[in-house]
């Protein structure tokens, strides 16, 4: 297998990738700029008990009175967990309903390749820019946590963005099946979002009631920036659960493309 289908989905999204790297890059920079400021004019845990306790809860907020705490909710909780989270559910959900509506798959098809092969490599196409947005951004953030005189452990630093892959490729594999359900690209799209978002919600809704269980199936049970930058732990075991989820959404893609009627 020569990938050429992710070699060439990749060179599409290299630019995007770099870009949105750049812009969150410039959102933690601020966020560690700011710090300083709000860490001596402000109690930020006793601010931090004025927030009504669902939002506390949503956000996964421990403590904002170092800069690991403060970067957790002011920049992972929000940007990775939330906004990355749609974002690759987005994406993914264009790499077969966009081919499928401009009518290219069947000249895609017509190549002596299998359906299977082409869902696979453009769900693999995916990991470069998640990549790409996990170095650049550690690197910024480690930089200028050591220009403010807070040093993030880099252990911690390098952990919580190395856990996100498997985190942000679970959200893309639910983009994915939307892809292959829906034949076009805006339902599929939508669909994602929406699928992405309403578990997010179910896992801050039902944390510590009766029902928690049901929120077993949200990708962010399974990745806790607070965890990792505050406490040092690393979920290994949910990192494992997300990579299977992952698998198990891929071949589901697969399996629905190969029985799939284009006509």
């Amino acid at each position: 297998m020569t990938f050429e289908f992710t070699r060439y989905e990749t060179r599409h999204r290299i630019r995007g990738a770099v870009a949105l790297a750049v812009g969150l890059s410039l959102l933690a920079a601020m966020v560690i700029w700011v710090y300083p400021s709000f860490a001596d004019s402000i109690d930020l845990d006793r601010l931090l008990q004025s927030y009504p306790e669902p939002i506390v809860k949503a956000m996964g907020i421990r403590t904002m009175s170092t800069l690991a705490g403060f970067l957790a909710v002011e920049l992972y909780n929000f940007a990775w967990v939330i906004l990355l989270g749609l974002y690759f559910a987005y994406s993914a959900a264009s790499l077969v309903a966009d081919d499928v509506e401009r009518e290219r798959m069947d000249m895609l098809l017509s190549l002596p390749v299998s359906r299977s092969r082409i869902v696979a490599e453009k769900f693999l196409s995916l990991l470069a820019p998640i990549l790409v947005l996990n170095v650049v951004t550690a690197v910024v953030v480690y930089v200028g946590s050591l220009l403010v005189d807070d040093a993030i452990p880099v252990a911690d630093l390098v952990a919580v963005h190395a856990l996100s892959i498997p985190y942000l490729l679970a959200c893309a594999g639910i983009g994915l099946v939307a892809s292959v359900a829906f034949d076009r690209e805006a339902i599929a799209q939508r669909v994602a979002l929406a699928v992405v978002f309403a578990l997010f919600l179910v896992e801050s809704v039902l944390t510590d009631t009766d029902y928690e269980a049901l929120g077993a199936v949200a990708p962010m049970r399974y990745y806790d920036p607070t965890a990792v930058l505050v406490d040092g732990q690393y979920d290994l075991l949910g990192a494992a659960v997300l990579l299977t989820a992952t698998v198990a959404l891929v071949v589901v893609s697969q399996q629905w493309f190969r029985r799939k009627d284009l006509n």
